[in-house]
C-alpha cells in the first residue's frame, strides 16, 4: 500500500525497520512525530503539566549497544554503551533523566574452568559490565529504572549489552536551522586520544580466538563527570538556543560528527584539542573518544557559546567552517587529507543484493515429564530468566533526579518487580504530573523456535508492560535493537533478521504502534556458536503519575482475574483479541477498579502471582489451576489483575489472602518465605544480596532536644550555597529540595581547568559564603572517587585558606548551618566538620566512611529513624520519627571505634540510624545496607550546626516512589529554612 504508486520500489531490510512508521504516518496515525533534519534521537511531541499549565515538549529516547566491546572490554565497554545511549538525546538539547539495561549472557554460575578458548568468563562478563555501567550511569546522574538480564546459552557467542534512555526538553529550547557558508563549528567538552579508533568497524565483526588479544584499542574511555557538564551546560536554554544543529561523536568520530552537520565543510584537525601529543591526522579523523559534541552556531555567536561553556568547565575550540562549496574537506599540518565531494558520500556506495529464504518454524520441544504443581511453582522460580535479579538491580542509582514514578521493586519487602520504568518529566522549576514510561519485550526461546513469532511477541509484551503501569496503547512509540548472528551470505541465514522485521511489522500496522527507531548488530557469531535471533522492542509512552500502577498485591481479600488474548493455530496472535484486551484493561486501571496489575511474561501466571506476592507478603489462593501453558509459560498480551470491587465478565483467577503463602487449587499450600527464598538463590552467587555481620542486635539511641532552637539571623529566604565539583550530581535535587522550603538556591561551578580558573573559583565562592546562610555539598562521585576514595578534591577545596576562614566565620559569628549527603557526607568527615564542627587536620582515629559491607553499590530505599533532634536540622522532627529514604552510595559505611560512637550517642551527635521494618536499629541488610557501626545513618558536630547523612533525602516529591509504602520526606530542609524564619 506504501509504494503503490512505484511498482519499481526496491525494499531493503532498512526499509523493513522503518515501513511500519511510514505506512502509519501515511494513514495519518502519526501525528506526535517529530521530524527534523538532524538524526539525534527518536523524537515525539509530548504536552506536559508544569506547574499546572501545559506545555508543548519533546520526549526524545534511544537504544545503544556495545556488544563487541563488552565482550572484549566488560567494564569499558558497557560504561560506553550507556554514554553514547545518552549523548545521542543529549545532542537534541534534551536533558537525559532516566535509562534502561536490558543485556543478554550465558549462565554466568558455569565454572571458569569450562571458559571456551579465547572467551572471557561468563561470569567475569556479567558482573563487571554491570560494574562499568552502573558506574558511569551513577557518576552522571542518571536513574535506571529498570534493570534485566536474558541467559540463553547463545549469548556466549557474544554478549548483549544493551542501553535505553530518554530525555526531555521544552520545545521552545530546541532550535533547528539549516547551517550556512561562514557558520562555524565548535568542538565541545573532552580531548580526543586514541581510544576507540576503529571501534565502529570492530563492532561489525565476528568474535574471535585472537579478539581478546587485539581488539582492545577499539574500546573506548568513558568519562561520566565529563559528560554531566555537557548536561548541565544543554539544560540551558541560552545555550540551546544559540546551537543551529548538534551531532555527537560517536562512530567514525570527526570525520563522521562534525562531517554530517552541512554539504560543505572546512575541517581543521590541528585544532582539535588532543589528550596528549603523537596523534596522526588519521587518528584524530577517526578517534571515537567519549563525551564530545560537535555544535554549529553563527560566527556572531561564538565568544558568547565559548562563555556559556567556560562557565561549565568545559573546553570549547572553533574545529571548522561551513562552506558554500558541497565538499568535505579536512586538513591537518596544512596538507588537505580528506577532499571528498557531499554527492559522493550520499551515494551510500555501491548497491548490495543477496538472497533471502525463511526456514519454517522450529516445533517447541515438548516434555513428558510430569511434575506436581508444587515442583513446578519451584522450578519456574528457579529458572534464570524468572528468578531474582534484585542483587544486580540495585547496583544502580535508581533515585536520583527524585523524580522515580516507580522503584525497581515495589511493596513495603521491596520484593516485587517492577515491569517496565516510570519518571516523571524533569523540570527545573516547579513539578508535574506527566511522567515518561519504558518497558522492552523479547523472549530468546521463542525467537530461537521462529524470529518471525520472537519479534511479533516482543511487540506485544512491551506494549503490554506499558499498559499493566497505566498506559493507552494508542499513545505507545517503539524503537528495536536487532542482534542476529554473521549471515556468511547464507539464504538461511539472512532469512532470520528478515522474519524478524516482518513479524515486528506486523505488530506495528495491527496496533498502530510505529517503531521510529532503532540499531542493528549483525555479528553474534563464535566459531560454531550464534546468538539467537534478537528482536528486542523498547515501548514508550507518557501518561499522569495519578494513573500509574505498580504490580505488587495491595491487600488481602481482593479477586484476582485472568484476562487472555486470543491465539490463531499457527501460533499468531489475534490482534483484534489483543486490542480488545488492553483496552479493558486501560480501562478498568483508568476506573480505580484494578490495584494491581502483571503483563504475562516468560513465566506465565506462575511467575506473575509469585512476584505480585512477594513486595507485601500477601498470599494468592487459586479458585482453579489454568492449563500448563498459560501457568508456567508466557501468553503475551495476557494480565493477571488484583480487582478492588466486582467486574462482571472476568475470568476469576482467585483470590489474594494473608496468611502468606499460594494456594494451589489441589495441592495445598506453599510458603511464600520458602518461595521467595527459591526464587533468590540462583544468583545471589553472582550478584550477592547478603552480607556477613547480620543479626547484631543494636541500641535504639534519643536526644531530644531540650528547646526550641531559633537563629538569631532572621531572613524570609535564606540563600544556600550549593558547589558543584567534577563529579557532582545532585546539584539539582538539592537546590530544588531548598527553594520548595522556602530558601534560595546558589549553584556554583568549581572550575579547574587551569590554574587562574581555580584561583577565581576560590576568590568567588569564599564571597558567596559570606553571603549565605546555609552551604549544601550534595551528592556525586567526585574526582570519580578515584584515587584513594570518595571526597578528596572536595576535601582539598574546602582546606584552601580563605574558603576555610569563611566557613568559619559562617558557622561561627553569622549562625550559618551546613551539610553534607552522600559525597558530601565523606567530605565533611574527611574535614573534620561531623563530628567535631571545624575543619581540622586529618586524624587517624577520626571516624570514616568506607566500602559497603556488601563490596558494590547499593541503590534502594531505607528506613531511618531520628536519634537526636538537637540540631536546627531536625527541629521539625521528634526523636523516634521513622522516615523511608533513598540511598545511593558504594562507600557509606559509618566506621569509627565503639566507644567513640557511644560518645557522640550521649552528646547528642548521633542524628540517624537504619532500622528495620518493626522500627528498630540493625546491622542486618538490606534494612543497614552498609553495615555502619551501630547502625549509624547521619551524625551531628557538636552544636548541631553540621549534619552529614548518607540517605538522600533531598529525592523527595510528590507522586514519587508509589510502589513503596512510607513517608519520603523528612524534613530536614523545612527546618534549617525555618530556623531563620521561626
Amino acid at each position: 500500500k506504501l509504494y503503490a504508486d512505484r511498482p519499481d520500489k526496491t525494499i531493503t531490510l532498512m526499509d523493513l525497520a522503518t515501513i511500519g512508521a511510514k505506512y502509519l504516518k501515511k494513514e495519518g496515525l502519526l501525528e506526535g512525530l517529530d521530524e527534523s533534519e538532524e538524526i539525534n534521537a527518536c523524537s515525539i511531541k509530548i504536552k506536559v503539566d508544569a506547574n499546572g499549565e501545559e506545555q508543548d515538549w519533546l520526549l526524545m529516547f534511544k537504544n545503544e549497544t556495545h556488544n563487541h566491546p563488552t565482550e572484549i572490554e566488560p567494564f569499558g565497554g558497557a560504561a560506553t554503551c550507556l554514554g553514547g545511549a545518552i549523548r545521542d538525546p543529549l545532542s537534541g538539547r534534551s536533558y537525559v533523566f532516566s535509562a534502561m539495561r536490558v543485556t543478554g549472557a550465558g549462565d554466568p554460575r558455569v565454572p571458569v574452568k569450562d571458559t571456551l578458548k579465547g572467551k572471557l568468563p561468563q561470569r567475569k562478563i556479567v558482573t563487571t559490565a554491570a560494574a562499568g555501567y552502573s558506574s558511569y550511569g551513577n557518576q552522571i546522574g542518571l536513574a535506571t529504572g529498570h534493570v534485566a538480564e536474558i541467559y540463553h546459552p547463545g549469548y556466549v557467542a557474544k554478549r548483549m549489552e544493551i542501553g535505553a534512555v530518554m530525555g526531555a526538553a521544552p520545545q521552545k529550547n530546541v532550535v533547528r536551522m539549516r547551517p550556512e557558508p561562514s557558520d562555524v563549528v565548535i568542538l565541545l567538552g573532552g580531548r580526543t586520544g586514541r581510544d576507540g579508533c576503529g571501534g565502529a568497524t570492530g563492532s561489525s565483526k565476528s568474535h574471535t580466538l585472537s579478539s581478546l588479544e587485539s581488539c582492545g584499542a577499539e574500546v573506548q574511555k568513558g568519562n561520566a563527570p565529563e559528560e554531566r557538564k555537557l548536561q548541565r551546560l544543554f539544560r540551558n536554554p541560552k545555550v540551546t538556543t544559540l546551537i543551529k544543529r548538534c551531532n555527537d561523536f560517536g562512530a567514525g568520530g570527526v570525520s563522521v560528527a562534525i562531517g554530517e552537520l552541512a554539504d560543505g565543510l572546512n575541517i581543521n584537525l590541528n585544532a582539535v584539542p588532543k589528550k596528549y601529543d603523537g596523534l596522526d591526522g588519521t587518528e584524530l579523523a577517526i578517534s571515537e573518544s567519549q563525551e564530545r559534541m560537535a555544535v554549529v552556531v553563527a560566527a556572531k555567536d561564538v565568544d558568547a557559546f565559548i562563555s556559556y561553556a567556560s562557565q561549565e568547565n568545559l573546553e570549547a575550540s572553533v574545529v571548522a567552517e561551513v562552506t558554500e562549496q558541497k565538499r568535505l574537506v579536512i586538513h591537518w599540518n596544512g596538507i588537505n587529507i580528506v577532499d571528498l565531494s557531499r554527492e559522493f558520500l550520499n551515494s551510500n556506495g555501491a548497491p548490495k543484493h543477496t538472497n533471502i529464504r525463511v526456514c519454517a518454524p522450529q516445533q517447541e520441544a515438548q516434555t513428558l515429564e510430569y511434575l506436581p504443581h508444587r515442583e513446578r511453582f519451584q522450578k519456574v522460580l528457579q529458572d534464570l530468566n524468572v528468578c531474582s535479579q534484585k542483587g544486580l538491580v540495585e547496583r544502580f542509582d535508581s533515585t536520583i533526579g527524585a523524580n522515580t514514578v516507580l522503584m525497581p521493586f515495589g511493596g513495603i519487602r521491596q520484593l516485587t518487580p517492577t515491569q517496565a520504568m516510570a519518571f516523571k518529566i524533569p523540570m527545573l522549576q516547579g513539578d508535574t504530573t506527566t511522567a515518561a514510561m519504558m518497558a522492552w519485550g523479547f523472549d530468546p526461546y521463542l525467537s530461537e523456535r521462529s524470529p518471525y513469532h520472537g519479534a511479533m511477541m516482543a511487540v506485544v509484551e512491551s506494549v503490554a508492560k506499558l499498559v499493566a503501569i497505566g498506559a493507552d496503547y494508542h499513545d505507545v512509540w517503539l524503537t528495536f535493537q536487532e542482534y542476529f548472528e554473521r549471515t556468511k551470505n547464507d539464504p538461511a541465514r539472512w532469512g532470520k533478521p528478515f522474519a524478524a522485521l516482518l513479524g515486528a511489522l506486523e505488530s506495528q500496522i495491527n496496533l498502530g504502534c510505529a517503531a521510529i527507531g532503532g540499531k542493528d548488530s549483525m555479528s553474534g557469531s563464535f566459531e560454531d556458536i550464534d546468538v539467537p535471533p534478537t528482536l528486542v522492542s523498547f515501548a514508550v509512552a507518557t501518561a499522569k503519575t495519578s494513573d500509574i500502577l505498580s504490580p505488587e498485591f495491595k491487600q488481602a481479600g481482593h479477586k484476582v482475574a485472568l484476562v487472555l488474548p486470543k491465539y490463531n493455530p499457527n501460533g499468531t496472535i489475534d490482534f483484534a483479541s489483543v486490542k480488545e484486551v488492553v483496552q479493558t484493561v486501560t480501562q478498568l486501571i483508568r476506573s480505580k477498579k484494578v490495584v494491581s496489575a502483571w503483563a504475562l511474561s516468560f513465566g506465565g501466571v506462575c511467575e506473575a502471582v509469585c512476584k505480585m506476592a512477594f513486595g507485601n507478603h500477601i498470599g494468592f489462593a487459586f479458585d482453579h489451576m489454568p492449563q500448563d501453558n498459560v501457568l508456567y509459560k508466557g501468553v503475551y498480551g495476557g494480565f493477571v489483575l488484583e480487582l478492588c470491587e466486582e467486574v462482571p465478565g472476568l475470568e476469576i483467577l482467585g483470590q489474594t489472602t494473608a496468611d502468606g503463602c499460594i494456594t494451589l487449587a489441589e495441592e495445598g499450600k506453599l510458603s511464600l518465605d520458602e518461595l521467595c527464598a527459591l526464587w533468590q538463590s540462583p544468583l545471589e552467587s553472582i550478584f550477592p544480596c547478603k552480607a556477613k555481620g547480620e543479626g547484631k542486635t543494636v541500641q535504639a539511641f534519643s536526644s531530644p532536644a531540650k528547646a526550641p532552637l531559633i537563629s538569631t539571623v532572621k531572613c524570609a529566604s535564606p540563600q544556600v550555597l550549593i558547589p558543584v565539583f567534577p563529579g557532582t550530581n545532585c546539584e539539582y535535587d538539592t537546590a530544588r529540595a531548598f527553594e520548595l522550603a522556602g530558601g534560595k538556591g546558589d549553584i556554583f561551578v568549581i572550575r579547574n581547568l587551569n590554574a587562574s580558573q581555580i584561583e577565581e573559583s576560590v576568590d568567588e565562592f569564599a564571597r558567596r559564603v559570606l553571603n549565605a546562610q546555609i552551604i549544601a555539598i550534595p551528592g556525586g562521585f567526585s574526582g570519580g572517587d578515584e584515587p584513594d576514595g570518595s571526597g578528596k578534591f572536595i576535601t582539598a577545596f574546602f582546606r584552601n585558606p580563605k574558603i576555610k576562614e569563611a566557613v568559619r566565620t559562617l558557622l561561627k559569628k553569622n549562625d550559618g548551618l551546613m551539610c553534607g549527603i552522600c559525597n558530601g557526607f565523606q567530605a565533611l568527615i574527611k574535614l573534620g566538620l561531623v563530628p567535631y564542627g571545624d575543619i581540622l587536620e586529618p586524624d587517624e582515629n577520626a571516624p570514616t566512611l568506607t566500602f559497603n559491607t556488601i563490596g558494590r553499590h547499593q541503590s534502594m530505599l531505607v528506613r531511618t529513624r531520628v536519634a537526636s533532634n538537637q540540631s536546627p536540622w531536625l527541629m521539625h522532627t521528634k526523636v523516634g520519627d521513622i522516615q523511608t529514604v533513598a540511598i545511593s552510595h558504594g562507600e557509606g559505611r559509618f566506621v569509627a571505634d565503639e566507644a567513640l560512637v557511644r560518645t557522640l550517642a550521649q552528646n547528642g551527635q548521633i542524628a540517624t540510624q537504619y532500622v528495620d521494618l518493626a522500627g528498630n536499629p540493625t546491622m542486618e541488610m538490606p534494612y543497614n545496607p552498609n553495615g555502619s557501626v551501630l547502625a549509624v545513618e547521619g551524625i551531628l558536630s557538636p552544636d548541631g550546626r553540621v549534619f552529614g547523612k548518607m540517605g538522600h533525602s533531598e529525592r523527595m516529591g510528590n507522586l514519587v516512589y508509589k510502589n513503596v509504602p512510607g513517608y519520603q520526606n523528612s524534613g530536614i530542609f523545612q527546618s534549617a529554612v525555618g530556623y531563620y524564619k521561626e
